[in-house]
C-alpha cells in the first residue's frame, strides 16, 4: 500500500512527495517539510505518528486499521489540535456503499434479515476488516441490533464487501469490489489535500466526499 501511495502521489501534479518512510526510518527528519502525513502502516505505530503530527501541527490521514478501543481513544485524544481524517476505507465507491447501506436499512426496517460478507487477500491481519466493522456500526445505528460479518481470506483478493438484505420473497445485495489498491491510495491523497484546509478535528471520508 505504501508503494501504491508513493506512485499515485508522484503522478498527481498537485502534490509533492517530501518523504517516504519505511520500518526503521526516522519520520521526524522529514515531517517539518510536509503539509500532511499519510499513515498506512501497522496499528502499533499510529499513536507515535499522531503525536509527531500534532507536535508539528500537520494534517494527518490514517488508513491503518485493527486498533484496540484503547489505542483508538489514545489517537483521538492526540489529534485534537490538528485536522485528522481517519477512516476504515478511502475508496469513493466503498463510502458510497456506507451511505447507501444506511439508507436501505432505514427503508426496509428491522423486519428484513441482514448480514455482511467480506473477502480479502490471505495476508490481511484483521478479520473482520475495518470496512466490515464500519458497516456493522452503520447497521447497528440504523437497526439497534448487532449484524454478523463473515470474513474470508483467500488468494490475492484486494477487497470485496457485500451487505445482504433479505425477507420472504426478495433479496437485495449491495456489493463493492476493489480491483486494485490505487482506489484507496487516490482516496487517501484526496483526503490529505482536503484536510490541510480544515479546522482541527476528527473527520472521515464521508466528510471529504460531502456525504454528511
Amino acid at each position: 500500500m505504501g508503494q501504491t501511495l508513493v506512485a499515485c502521489a508522484k503522478a498527481d501534479p498537485e502534490l509533492q512527495l517530501v518523504g517516504e518512510i519505511d520500518q526503521g526510518d526516522d519520520l521526524s527528519k522529514v515531517v517539518a517539510g510536509c503539509d500532511a502525513l499519510v499513515d498506512f502502516s501497522v496499528r502499533e505505530t499510529t499513536a507515535a505518528i499522531a503525536r509527531l503530527a500534532a507536535q508539528h501541527k500537520k494534517a494527518l490521514v490514517i488508513g491503518t486499521t485493527g486498533h484496540t478501543d484503547a489505542e483508538r481513544q489514545a489517537v483521538r485524544d492526540t489529534v485534537k489540535p490538528i485536522p485528522c481524517v481517519w477512516t476504515s476505507n478511502f475508496s469513493t465507491g466503498v463510502n458510497a456503499l456506507f451511505w447507501v447501506t444506511a439508507k436501505v436499512a432505514e427503508i426496509v426496517g428491522r423486519n428484513w434479515d441482514v448480514e455482511i460478507s467480506e473477502t480479502h487477500h490471505r495476508t490481511k491481519k484483521d478479520a473482520p476488516s475495518g470496512t466490515a466493522k464500519t458497516l456493522q456500526g452503520i447497521l447497528k445505528k440504523a437497526r439497534g441490533q448487532d449484524v454478523p460479518a463473515h470474513a474470508l481470506r483467500v488468494g490475492d483478493v484486494v477487497g470485496d464487501h457485500t451487505v445482504i438484505f433479505g425477507t420472504a420473497g426478495e433479496r437485495l445485495d449491495l456489493t463493492h469490489r476493489a480491483g486494485g489498491r490505487e482506489t484507496f491510495a487516490r482516496g487517501a491523497l484526496r483526503a490529505a489535500k482536503w484536510a490541510v484546509a480544515q479546522k482541527p478535528g476528527l473527520y472521515d471520508m464521508q466528510d471529504v466526499l460531502g456525504l454528511r
